[in-house]
């Protein structure tokens, strides 16, 4: 069996053996998953493990297209979405923390007339 590795991931070899051997093409697919996964470090292994069932779980409950508008969304929810990255990057970590936020006394500064 050939091992697919990011440097030799040629689309055009790939989508002629999915059309010809399916099988052969979700195997190499399989274990190319696999052999990523067991490089991250053990405490990410098991996070991109269950990631990749539910992945896997819409590929196998939908048509290709609809997988796909799927899987992108769920992407963009994890980047963007209320406990997405862009929020935790930005600091808002008080809503992954459950951390409640606080009522406060809004001070008036009067505006001094400009003098001309």
């Amino acid at each position: 069996m050939t091992q697919l590795s990011n440097r030799n991931l040629d689309f055009d070899h790939l989508l002629q053996l999915a059309e010809r051997d399916p099988m052969r093409f979700e195997n190499m697919r399989q274990a190319a998953i696999d052999d990523f996964i067991s490089t991250l470090p053990v405490e990410r292994q098991k996070r991109m493990r269950q990631l990749q069932w539910r992945i896997d779980q819409e590929r196998r409950n939908r048509s290709p297209l609809s997988a796909c508008v799927k899987i992108s969304n769920m992407m963009w929810d994890h980047m963007i979405g209320p406990k997405g990255l862009l929020g935790y990057l930005q600091g808002d970590v008080k809503l992954r923390s459950g951390v409640t936020k606080r009522g406060c006394k809004i001070l008036d500064f009067p505006v001094k007339p400009s003098r001309q």
